[in-house]
Parts: structure tokens; C-alpha cells; sequence
């Protein structure tokens, strides 16, 4: 009776005097972080973390936020290179300040992407484009240690513990198919360990896999499985380092517990999982799979999941969940068609059977780009919960190395969030996504233009700001609700536009109904049975509470959008 009664009294005061607001003024913001309806920005306890439905932010280190200025200038990279072509300053320090003040839980964001920040090539490379340094982290030259540019092992412990108390997963950038460059400070590792020849032509299965990625990036023999010695150059570098004895005692662990060879390739694996094992790191987004044997690929699975599971044994207090490690891969040129396989027109390959529980979809810039909402939803939640059922895909707009992204010129980067937030599967925001940090920097060449400073300055203006409030709005909307991202779609009405989505898991259930381009002002959408009568709903985006009646439901918001869920 008491409820009856509640839900006529709000009934009264919505037809007399609107909706009310649960959010505060909209004015209320600090460095642009929108403040409103804060009491939704952490999660509830009974809300499990799905992979299925994650928010990542993909960041570069040394681009995103310098938080420790005494490693700006290490290992004597001091050359003078090609613009944006050097390291800027940026570091995890940088990635931990910002964890804590807020950004990301505010931005919804529930797992982290960073480069790979193991040490990298001392020496410069010209590529033609001017001197470049290692700043993108993708040249290894020791995977044991943290380069000091972006920090310490230190460092990372505490960014993975952070992260983790705000509830935020770590995803690790890892390589495994070729260390960096050669130059006078870093020389070839032997033969046996890798190949500096040929190039890839990308025509067959061998020629995209057994080759290098590009002249002077020597290519790890990840087919061998000749037990082979370590590098000289890498066992000098430990004994100068004072931890010679320790990484050798550590391989023998390593090696007579798992029963595997003392391949190139179960090396790099021993020292990647050390990451797992020790730090609690979430999962992998594994770099360049198809130019790796994917039997490989099954073995780094295996033993990253083997180290997630030692860890959590060992830190039962620090556990967040009962979630298996996490794969996600990179295997450029797939994209989300109904089909499970890549093919190399000689060879088809399921790299999601080899150790992958996630691809990027290289292919949702083109299906954003057209107009129809429905089509791209539909679309995508039908191939997730058919063939790829268990599995799922990452969506993104724009990337570090994507010289064609969805939006680049940031002429439509409201849709870009509607569309990347709201489309079933993983969403990746590429830092700067959502302050539109411009990716045409005059004077760059090529991938350079993609990866500038953070534009931090940029969020003190009021465009920016508005447009942040837009991605916050729809990232914490979908981090709360585990069915925007992975649950089964359906369309309510098709003018005004208005779906729902639906996910459960064991006894948790989730269920949400969106709008799109309504009209401004008073607004009555269909529910569709979707909630029953008396339904107090938000309306995350406004802020604003209704009451389903009759199926339907009436409000009156400045906005064209509308996110909807019951009120808790």
C-alpha cells in the first residue's frame, strides 16, 4: 500500500510540476568532470564485473599525463627528432594521478589500456621521418624490466593496485613477435632467437607470419621449439644490473614447473606472465597476432590464466572477482561479419580457439559511419550472441596507429560517443576521444599526427566540457549497466527511437531502455513491457525520474537523448 502510494504521489507531482531532477546544477563542475548525479558513480556490490560490457581507455604513457619530471631525460635520448617522434615526459605516475582524482570513474571507465611499458632501445632509428625513440613502447629490448622513461616496477605495482580499488581492470600491451630495432646500443639477439629476413609480403599464411613486419625489426622464430641460450647481450646487461643470478634461478622455476622448452618463444612467455603472476595484472591486449603461430598464442593463454590463478592464491584479500584472465588481440584487418576465422587465402584461422576471448573490430568505423542507428545495433548484437556467443569484439573510433579513423577531422564528435558507447561489444576510447585532442598536428609524419600530448588545457573550455559531460554522461551509463555493451537488443519504436537491452548472468539481471533524436522538451516513449507498471525510471542523462503508466512514459528534458533504468 505504501508503494501504491508513493507511486501516485510522484504521479501528482510530475503532471503538476515536471519530473524532478536527481542531479545537481549542471554548473556544478570542476576541470570539466560532470558532478551531476554522482551518487551513480560507483558500483553497486551486487553488479558483476563483465568483460563482455567493458569501458577500456587506451592510452600512449608518455603522452597522456607526466607525473614524476625526473625521468624526462634518461638513458641519454637526446637526440633531436621528428616532431612528436621523442619522448615527451608522460609516465605512470602520470596514469596513477589521474586514476585517483577521478577521471576515469567519472568518464565510466572499468578496465585501462596502456602501451607496453617494459624497457625499450636506447638509440634512435631514422625512418626518413626524422630521428624516432621507443616512446610508443613497441621495442622491446628487455621484457624483465620497466624503462625508466615511463617509470618502475615499482610504479606499475601500485598503478595495478589503484586501479583496482577504484574497480578498474588492467589490461597489459604485450609483444611477442619481435624485440626492437637494431642500432649501434642495441645489437641483433642471436640467429637462433630471431630472423632479420625476409620482410612480409602478407600474399599467404607464411608470408604474413614467418617474416619480419618491416625492414630492421627483427622477427622472434616463435615457430622454433629448439631449446636455444639466452642472448649474451641480454645476460651482460643482468650482470651489470646486479641480477644476474635471480632471472636465471626464476627461468628454472619457470621451466621444470610448466614442463615447456626453452623456446625464444616460452621465454618471452615467462617474462610476460611474471607481470600476472606478481602484480595481479587483469589480461593481455596482445599486439600484431597474425604474424604469430597460433599455437603460440594458445600457450600464452594458458599460462597467463595459470599466473592470474596463482596470484589471486597468493593475494585472496586483493581478489576483485572470480573472472579468468582476460584475452583480447589485435589481428589487424578482422572484423565483426559472422565469421569466427581469419583468412589468409591459403589458410583460415580461429584465433578465438587458440586463446582469444576478444578480437578488435577493425571494422566498426565503417558500419558507424552510416546514419541508421538500427541497423549498426542490431547488427552487432545478433553476430554477439550467435557465432561469436561466448565471445565478443572491440569496438573503436579512432587509435594510435589508425591513419583513417572514424572521425579525424572531430567534426562529429558527439556521434562518435553515441555510437561507440551504445553499440553491443567492448567500447575503446583512445585518449583525447573525448575531449577531442585534434589528430591533424601540422609538421608530423604519418602515425606521429595520432599520438600528441594529451590537450588537458582543452577541458578548461566550455565546449570541451560540454562535450566531456556528453562521453561521461553515456561511459558511466554503460559501466552501470552491463547490458548496454552485452546484452540482447531490441527495438521498441522506430520513431522517436527508443531500444532496450537485456543481459543476465546467473541471478543478476540488467535492463535498460535508450533513446535517440526524441524532441526536446516533453516527451512520451513506449516501455514495451520492458518494466512494469509503476516503474520509477532515471534518466541518466537528464537526471530526471518518471513512472511507467499504462506502458509508457512522459518527462520533459533539453535534451535529444535519453538513458533510462530503475531507480535504485
Amino acid at each position: 500500500m505504501k508503494n501504491f502510494i508513493k507511486i501516485i504521489t510522484t504521479l501528482l507531482l510530475c503532471t503538476i510540476l515536471g519530473c524532478k531532477s536527481n542531479s545537481k546544477n549542471d554548473e556544478e563542475t570542476s576541470i570539466g568532470i560532470d558532478k551531476s548525479n554522482s551518487k551513480q558513480t560507483t558500483f553497486s556490490e551486487d553488479q558483476p564485473f563483465i568483460w563482455e560490457a567493458t569501458n577500456v581507455y587506451f592510452l600512449l604513457a608518455d603522452r597522456f599525463n607526466n607525473g614524476d619530471a625526473t625521468n624526462d631525460e634518461v638513458l641519454d635520448r637526446t637526440k633531436k627528432t621528428g616532431k612528436l617522434r621523442g619522448f615527451e615526459g608522460g609516465d605512470i605516475k602520470g596514469i596513477i594521478q589521474k586514476i585517483e582524482d577521478g577521471y576515469f570513474t567519472q568518464l565510466g571507465i572499468n578496465a585501462i589500456w596502456f602501451n607496453p611499458v617494459v624497457e625499450q632501445i636506447h638509440e634512435s632509428v631514422d625512418e626518413g621521418t626524422g630521428n624516432t625513440y621507443a616512446f610508443h613502447g613497441y621495442w622491446a629490448k628487455d621484457w624483465t624490466k620497466i624503462d625508466p622513461n615511463f617509470g618502475t616496477y615499482k610504479d606499475l605495482k601500485q598503478l595495478v593496485e589503484v586501479a583496482h580499488k577504484k574497480g578498474i581492470r588492467i589490461l597489459m600491451d604485450v609483444v611477442l613477435n619481435h624485440t626492437g630495432p637494431v642500432t649501434e646500443k642495441d645489437p641483433v639477439w642471436p640467429d637462433t632467437w630471431v630472423r632479420t629476413a625476409p620482410q612480409c609480403t602478407y600474399k599467404d599464411y607464411e608470408s604474413a607470419v614467418t617474416c619480419t613486419l618491416v625492414k630492421n625489426l627483427p622477427d622472434v622464430k616463435t615457430e622454433s621449439e629448439d631449446e636455444v641460450e639466452l642472448p649474451k647481450v641480454l645476460l651482460d646487461k643482468w650482470k651489470a644490473e646486479g641480477r644476474l643470478d635471480i632471472e636465471l634461478a626464476e627461468l628454472d622455476i619457470f621451466f621444470t614447473k610448466t614442463g615447456l622448452k626453452r623456446s625464444p618463444k616460452n621465454y618471452v612467455i615467462k617474462w610476460l606472465t611474471d607481470y600476472v603472476r606478481e602484480l595481479g595484472i587483469d589480461g593481455y591486449r596482445v599486439d600484431t597476432v597474425k604474424h604469430v603461430e597460433e599455437g603460440a598464442w594458445s600457450i600464452l593463454a594458458e599460462q597467463g590464466k595459470l599466473a592470474f590463478a596463482e596470484w589471486k592464491s597468493k593475494n585472496t584479500d586483493k581478489v576483485l572477482d572470480d573472472n579468468e584472465f582476460y584475452i583480447l588481440g589485435e589481428l589487424y584487418g578482422y572484423g565483426i561479419n559472422g565469421k569466427r576465422f581469419y583468412d589468409f587465402g591459403d589458410r583460415k584461422v580461429d584465433y578465438y580457439a587458440n586463446g582469444f576471448d576478444n578480437l578488435i573490430n577493425f571494422q566498426f568505423k565503417y558500419d558507424a559511419a552510416q546514419n541508421d542507428y538500427e541497423k549498426l545495433f542490431s547488427k552487432y548484437s545478433r553476430i554477439l550472441n550467435t557465432s561469436l556467443k561466448g565471445k565478443s569484439i572491440m569496438n573503436y573510433i579512432s587509435s594510435h596507429d589508425d591513419g583513417d579513423p572514424f572521425d579525424k577531422d572531430r567534426s562529429k564528435t558527439y556521434e562518435s560517443a553515441t555510437k561507440l558507447l551504445l553499440t553491443p561489444g567492448i567500447s575503446q576510447i583512445y585518449y583525447g576521444d573525448e575531449t577531442a585532442r585534434s589528430l591533424i598536428v601540422e609538421g608530423t609524419e604519418g602515425d606521429a599526427t595520432l599520438r600528441s600530448n594529451m590537450n588537458w588545457e582543452d577541458i578548461q573550455k566550455e565546449d570541451t566540457k560540454a562535450l566531456l559531460s556528453h562521453w561521461q554522461k553515456l561511459g558511466k551509463f554503460r559501466a552501470h549497466h552491463p547490458s548496454v555493451g552485452a546484452g540482447n537488443h531490441n527495438m521498441i519504436s522506430n520513431s522517436p527511437y527508443v531500444f532496450s537491452r537485456a543481459y543476465q548472468k546467473g541471478d543478476y539481471f540488467d535492463s535498460v531502455i535508450v533513446g535517440l533524436d526524441l524532441q526536446k522538451g516533453q516527451k512520451t516513449l513506449k516501455v514495451n513491457s520492458v518494466f512494469p507498471e509503476g516503474t520509477v525510471l532515471v534518466d541518466h542523462y537528464s537526471g530526471l525520474e518518471t513512472v511507467v503508466v499504462k506502458d509508457e512514459i512522459s518527462f520533459n528534458s533539453d535534451y535529444e537523448i535519453a538513458l533510462l533504468a530503475p531507480k535504485k
